[in-house]
Parts: C-alpha cells; sequence; structure tokens
C-alpha cells in the first residue's frame, strides 16, 4: 500500500511538472516546491506504517541458532530476511535492531552458561540508584598466576561478548562472537576479561516538563526564529525523509556511567580497578576496531603499568593512530616490539602488508572484510601469543644459554 501511495504522489509531480513545458528551470523548482508543501507526507505515512511493536524474545521472532551457531527461521530454516516488508526500510530496520539487543542479551546468556564468566558492575562502588555498567571476567581471571586474556571489541552497538552484530545474525556465532576466543584461552589456561566499551550510559524517559518548549522561546530574534521555521518547512518537504520514521516515539536523555563514559575512559578503569590487580605473570590483549585505539590510549596514559605487565597485543584491523594520539617514542618502540595488527587484506592469512606507520608490525588477517577480521586471525593469534611466551622465557635465561654454547664449542674445539 505504501508503495501505491509513494506512486501516486509522483504521478501528480509528474503531471505538474509536464503541464510546466518549457518554462524556466527556476519556475519548476518553485512549482514543485508549492506542490510539495501541500503534501503532508508524515500524515500520509502514518497512516501506512505499522507500528513499532516487536517480539521481546527469538521464540517469538520465529528464529533460534541451530547447532552449527547459524540464527534460522523456526518453520522455514531460512536465513534472517531484513526486508521483512517491502518498502518500509525505516520499519525494517527498527525490526532488525529489535532483534539485536535481543541477540545481545542471548550473547551475555551464553557468556554465563557455556563460558561460566561471571558479572561484575562498574563502576566498583556504585551506589543503588546510579547508572551502572559491567563486564565479564573467568573465575581465575584475577588469581590465575600465569596468563591472562582481555579481550576489547569495536565500537557501535556491538557489547561485551561480541565481535560483529551482522555476523551474528547473518553467519554464525562463532565468527560474530567472543565466545571461540573465550574457550581457547581457558583450554590453554588463560583466565580471561571481557571489556564491555559502548556501555557508556544509560537512556531515561525526559518528562514532559522537560520536552515543553521554553517559556522564552517567544523572546527569541524574529530572524532566528524565521530560520527555524524555514528549517522545518523544507525538512518535512524532502522527498528522502519518506522513510524516516513517522511516528511519535519518546524522547530520551542519556545519562552517563561514571568513570565509564567513553571506551576509552572504560579501558583506564577496567585496567585500574581489574587488570592491574590479576596476579597473571602475562597478560594478553586482542582488541578489534576501535578497541586498539582504547588501547593504544590506555598505554599513553598508563605506560610503565602497561609495558611492566603486557607480554603481546593482537589488534584486527584496528583503527589507532599514532599521530593523533600524540604516542611518544618510547611507546612505538614498545609497539614494534610487542604488537601486532592483523588487517584486512586480499592477501593470504599472515603475509606481510607494508605500512608507512611506525608503530607495529602488519600482516594480513586473510579476508577484506573488516568485521571478520578477529575470526579469520583467530588461529594465528594465540600462536603468536605462545611465541611471545617462548621468546620472553629465552630472554629470562641468556646467562645460561650462552654460557652452554660456549662450553660446547670449546669442547669440540679441543677435540
Amino acid at each position: 500500500m505504501l508503495g501505491n501511495l509513494q506512486h501516486s504522489i509522483l504521478f501528480i509531480v509528474w503531471i505538474n511538472m509536464a503541464q510546466l513545458g518549457g518554462k524556466e528551470e527556476q519556475e519548476k523548482t518553485t512549482a514543485l516546491k508549492d506542490l510539495l508543501s501541500r503534501i503532508d507526507l508524515d500524515e500520509l505515512m502514518k497512516k501506512d506504517e505499522p507500528p513499532f511493536n516487536f517480539p521481546n524474545n527469538l521464540e517469538e521472532f520465529e528464529y533460534a541458532f541451530n547447532e552449527k551457531g547459524q540464527l534460522r527461521h523456526i518453520k522455514t530454516g531460512d536465513p534472517f530476511v531484513f526486508n521483512y516488508r517491502e518498502d518500509l526500510h525505516r520499519w525494517n530496520q527498527k525490526r532488525y535492531e529489535a532483534l539485536g539487543e535481543i541477540i545481545t542479551n542471548h550473547v551475555y546468556e551464553l557468556l554465563e552458561k557455556e563460558c561460566n564468566m561471571k558479572k561484575e558492575i562498574l563502576p566498583v562502588d556504585a551506589t543503588d540508584d546510579e547508572p551502572k555498567s559491567f563486564i565479564y571476567l573467568t573465575e581465575d581471571a584475577l588469581s590465575n598466576p600465569d596468563k591472562l586474556l582481555v579481550l576489547i571489541h569495536g565500537s557501535g552497538v556491538v557489547r561485551a561478548g561480541q565481535w560483529a552484530r551482522r555476523l551474528i545474525i547473518n553467519e554464525d556465532l562463532d565468527s560474530g562472537t567472543q565466545i571461540p576466543f573465550i574457550k581457547r584461552a581457558v583450554e590453554e589456561g588463560y583466565g580471561v576479561i571481557v571489556l564491555n566499551p559502548n556501555e557508556n550510559y544509560i537512556e531515561v524517559e525526559k518528562t514532559k516538563k522537560q520536552t515543553e518548549p521554553s517559556p522564552d522561546s517567544s523572546d527569541e530574534p524574529a530572524e532566528k526564529r524565521e530560520r527555524k521555521d524555514e528549517k522545518e518547512t523544507k525538512k518535512r518537504r524532502e522527498f528522502y525523509e519518506k522513510y524516516r520514521n513517522p511516528q511519535q516515539e519518546r524522547e530520551t536523555e542519556q545519562i552517563p556511567i561514571r568513570e565509564n563514559s567513553s571506551p576509552e575512559e572504560h579501558a583506564v578503569y577496567v585496567w585500574d580497578n581489574f587488570i592491574s590487580k590479576s596476579s597473571a605473570k602475562n597478560i594478553f590483549f586482542v582488541a578489534h576496531s576501535y578497541g586498539g585505539l582504547s588501547f593504544v590510549e590506555l598505554m599513553i596514559q598508563r605506560e610503565a603499568e602497561v609495558k611492566s605487565k603486557v607480554c603481546a597485543v593482537a589488534l584486527t584491523d584496528s583503527v589507532h593512530n599514532v599521530w593523533h594520539q600524540e604516542a611518544g617514542k618510547s611507546i612505538l618502540e614498545w609497539m614494534q616490539e610487542h604488537c601486532c595488527n592483523w588487517v584486512s587484506s586480499a592477501e593470504p592469512l599472515d603475509t606481510a602488508v607494508e605500512t608507512m606507520l611506525p608503530d607495529c608490525t602488519r600482516v594480513s588477517a586473510g579476508t577484506e572484510r573488516h568485521e571478520l577480521t578477529s575470526w579469520k586471525s583467530f588461529h594465528s593469534i594465540f600462536k603468536y601469543f605462545t611465541d611471545a611466551i617462548e621468546a620472553q622465557n629465552c630472554e629470562a635465561k641468556p646467562t645460561t644459554t650462552v654460557t652452554t654454547r660456549s662450553a660446547n664449542r670449546i669442547k669440540h674445539e679441543e677435540l
């Protein structure tokens, strides 16, 4: 029905434009504006767009994850379909977002049930009535004397335990979540901490008093009010607005979470209150996309501590920039020795990738898709960590090694 309505509007516009014949372009534009001013797109769309009422769980959505971790329709077995309703892009997007929130909670359940992780509330001294965030830890995350793995995802809608929501919905849980990393780490004797850098605020609905216009608004200069009116009128007339949400949504405001109001602040806070207090002799990071930027910021703010405790860092298509973040020479030198960035590339996995930046080694992740770089480099990352531990153990015993080799050389010379 919406498609027919749009066609009708365009047909009316076409007829009117045709009647303008050979008039000047300016006259055409004026006539079109006049026509559009008489079409209330908002009211028309309200009559045709379904309400944004979506299910609260996977069962009601009629989807479930199969034995391969793929999201499939319960009845048809088909993958998720974004264009559920034709010509209703905004409605379909809202439906996709609603499913995404369900997926987020599903991943939280998997972290707790399959990975045996526990949730830690942030701030650690939060009061009952203030906004809160959280991270996930394995039982031995702080007590493991040997190894600790820290996972940081990128920016956007993803939350703790996820690399990419799109992969979870369209591919599978293995490629889209951090669960394979957690399970592999536990098998190899690591403690694990999963950060939640995008949980920076809570949204609360504005009260009626907050949303009402200010009583002083009438005192604005007439010119300023006219500019506002003109801007609003233009917005309503533009054709690209035909897909925007015409339904009245509740107005909200964001209340930041104390000391965790940004991904960078979150990383530093978790370092100060958890990671730095762990007993692990060797700490490792896997940081994807914006997570890499957060790690570099952590280094800048806690350089000495990070250098003393972190053994190796695996970045996956990191978006950090050592120049913009003003990382010093000592940080760059440390990163060259202790960091490797698996970047999106058409080259085979682990192939060296040239770079003009002086911060760390770059190798191919074996894929050109940004969101897949963590999953594609999965095995290479754990091998990189193992090699880093072995190299560190060798460096810790240089005298013994040199003496032994020297003694053997002298013995052979005598013979």
